[in-house]
């Protein structure tokens, strides 16, 4: 009952953070700038009234939760304690019932000692009444607005922060009452007239002793194979294009050291997640917003580029890492070479993601190079931690106790080497003048994504889908065809972002015909993933990771069909620059890497720690960044071809940005949904990686008695 209450509890603390948090996103724009709420007069009583509200709903569920403790507690009390104790009885194992058995033979009493357990002084928080406004327009400015809701957000996630408080106290109540329980229920169990005669207790261990023989059914005959078929089984041994489904093999246990280390990993890029797509979020807002602030270190042209960088270099990279080190060694059937270096790694990363964010806020970047706008001293520090992790990998499957090296290692392998050579060619200045560095950053942004990013979540997807279902994947030659012919065609389209550019023609359409080359591995993967999950789609509804994965599977086929489709020269002179790109850009870094990362995190880490996540707060999760998604590409697509035909008509570009404004509404909206699924994925991550002692009152009172009935035969001997 109390782990029942518990996971209420939490899920009505989540629903009170979901009613304040989504009316922040409706905003409306009005003739005379954006407003959260479009009458100038209920602005600041809107917001207020949100607050207040919050503090009843969280008052009242604290009383709800006290009163349901308290009519628990009663409710016990009024209970005879034979009538209490009657359902532990119920539920005897063989071992309990040998104490049980030593305990009637022994005349000794226990006296019980009664634990009384303290409830945690809970921080209070003060809120101060706001003056009233001098102006009655004032709350109706945007600057003003964006203000107040800054400083809401951190008033709510105090009043969070209380009633997590205020529901760990009651843990802790519950775990003394528990113990309590159990020491009463101990001392019950130590009288003689309590516990069943023996030969009752004999007769009910022997019940719970029988097993079945096992033959039963087959007989104790010997069985012989009469038509000679075990004899005419054949093996095929030549190259088949749809993999023989092999028995899985032993796998050996995790390392604690590595569980820690993959933890402190995913646990890190969860925190970069929440500040990148924070700082994006903002983006979002000063978008609809402008005049939102007039700080240099909060414009969008610095914000910007500290947004992608964290998301790309610092929660992907950071999440894929942490990932690798799980699959490397789990499909080589061998210990990790060196947990040592991975610590190195994981700290050389994330400071340098630190630093570099620091530094673009400030204004020190790398230029125009997109994705690239950190200076090249901190990205050695960045890939300094990549080469250490690649060379762990390598080592580690080079111990490996398996005779072949399994599809999911070829992908992540490789990807480390293809983001180490892309990074090294991206810093070089040599050949980066003029034209020669427009070819460099088209190599380099598309690399990072398709041979970085998606090939090592291509990688893991291999292996933890055939996991998660339980089932072989469906061909490993498709995952073979898959691996080689992305890195065919996909170094090579990276200058399409340039087409009717100064770059040489024949390499625009060498770009070009690689997208349309590129259909081939996503087919490929795409039909493996599918056929695995053929005959399990049951499965999907009753798993934390399948939904993401099914959606990550979805996404890689329609986003990477669109990104060939964009490629031609007829619909890129339409869509390029414009906010479709932008949407593209999400639908294959949110939709197929984010989502892939997001099912990864709750396929392993409970599997780390043996705990799972808060079902409501997945479901959540799932549903506001899938929803978010939608909302923020959809208009952006939908407005990115407005815009573009506009520019070919050759309206003025002004015409445009007023046209884009509704969908930039969309935007921030379907950016806040998706920023919020962080914030719900955060909690999750703290509930499966949380240090919680679970008491169970029966095994604990037999644990006291055990002791008790050793002490009594020490004083005995004594």
């Amino acid at each position: 009952m109390a782990f029942q209450m518990k996971h209420t509890f939490s899920k009505q603390i989540l629903f009170v953070a979901l009613t304040f948090l989504l009316p922040l996103a409706t905003s409306a724009q009005t003739d005379n700038g954006v407003s959260f709420f479009p009458n100038k007069s209920i602005g600041f009583l809107g917001l207020m009234t949100s607050l207040i509200i919050i503090i009843v709903g969280l008052v009242f569920l604290l009383v709800l939760k006290l009163n349901t403790v308290t009519a628990h507690f009663l409710n016990d009390k009024n209970l005879t304690k034979k009538d209490k104790f009657k359902k532990y009885f119920n539920n005897l194992s063989t071992s309990e019932i040998e104490i049980l058995k030593k305990k009637q033979n022994q005349s000794n009493k226990i006296i019980s000692v009664l634990i009384l357990g303290v409830i945690s002084l809970l921080p209070q928080i003060t809120f101060a009444q706001t003056a009233p406004a001098n102006r009655a327009h004032l709350f109706s400015e945007p600057g003003v607005i964006i203000t107040l809701v800054l400083v809401f957000i951190p008033l709510f996630f105090a009043l969070l922060y209380l009633a997590i408080k205020v529901n760990k106290g009651f843990n802790q109540f519950f775990n003394s009452q528990k113990i309590k329980e159990a020491e009463e229920l101990a001392a019950y169990l130590s009288s003689p007239e309590n516990i069943p005669p023996i030969e009752k207790l004999e007769e009910l261990k022997q019940k719970l002793d029988y097993s079945l023989s096992s033959t039963e059914l087959s007989g104790t005959e010997i069985a012989e194979d009469k038509k000679g078929l075990l004899k005419s089984i054949s093996s095929e041994t030549n190259y088949r294009y749809f993999a023989v489904k092999r028995p899985p093999i032993k796998r050996p246990k995790i390392d604690p050291q590595l569980t820690k280390l993959i933890l402190w990993f995913l646990g890190t890029a969860v925190f970069w997640l929440f500040i990148g797509s924070s700082v994006g979020e903002y983006v979002g807002i000063k978008f609809i917003a402008p005049d939102a602030d007039t700080f240099s270190w909060l414009s969008i042209g610095r914000l910007r580029a500290v947004h992608t960088n964290l998301v790309f270099w610092a929660w992907a990279t950071i999440g894929i890492m942490g990932l690798g080190y799980y699959i490397v060694p789990m499909v080589s059937n061998a210990p990790l070479h060196s947990i040592k270096n991975g610590w190195t790694a994981l700290i050389c990363v994330n400071v340098a993601m630190l630093v570099g964010g620091i530094s673009l806020m400030a204004g020190i970047n790398n230029g125009g190079g997109e994705y690239r706008e950190i200076i090249w001293p901190i990205m050695a520090v960045w890939a300094y931690g990549l080469m250490l992790t690649v060379i762990n990998f390598i080592k580690t499957v080079a111990k490996r106790t398996t005779h072949e090296i399994y599809i999911s290692n070829w992908f992540i392998i490789a990807s480390y080497i293809f983001i180490l050579i892309v990074a090294i060619i991206a810093y070089i200045p040599m050949g980066q003048d003029g034209i020669g560095e427009t070819i460099v950053q088209g190599y380099y942004m598309h690399q990072a994504v398709g041979m970085w990013f998606m090939f090592s979540m291509l990688g893991v997807l291999y292996y933890l889908l055939p996991q998660q279902l339980n089932k072989p994947i469906y061909s490993y030659s498709l995952g073979v065809l898959a691996f080689w012919s992305q890195i065919l065609f996909y170094t090579v389209i990276g200058t399409h972002h340039f087409v009717f550019s100064a770059l040489p023609w024949w390499l625009q359409t060498v770009a070009i015909v690689g997208s349309v080359g590129m259909l081939i591995p996503v087919t490929a993967g795409t039909i493996n993933y599918l056929m695995t999950f053929r005959g399990s789609w049951g499965k999907i509804s009753n798993s934390y990771s399948l939904p993401f994965f099914f959606v990550g599977v979805i996404y890689y086929f329609t986003g990477s069909f669109q990104g060939t489709a964009e490629a031609f020269r007829s619909t890129n002179l339409i869509w390029h620059f414009t906010d479709f790109t932008i949407a593209h850009s999400h639908i294959t870094m949110y939709g197929i890497i984010t989502f892939l990362l997001f099912g990864s995190i709750y396929a392993i880490v409970p599997r780390l720690t043996g705990k799972e996540p808060p079902q409501l707060g997945v479901g959540a999760h799932f549903w506001l960044a899938l929803i978010g998604l939608q909302f923020y590409t959809i208009p952006l697509m939908i407005g990115g071809t407005l815009k573009g035909l506009m520019w070919a008509e050759g309206k003025p570009f002004i015409d445009s940005v007023v046209m884009m404004g509704p969908y930039w509404l969309w935007r921030a909206i379907g950016g806040t949904l998706m920023w919020l699924s962080h914030i719900v994925l955060a909690y999750n991550m703290y509930k499966m990686m949380k240090p919680t002692i679970e008491i169970d009152i029966k095994e604990k009172a037999f644990e006291f008695i055990n002791q008790n009935i050793e002490t009594n035969a020490v004083e005995t001997k004594i």
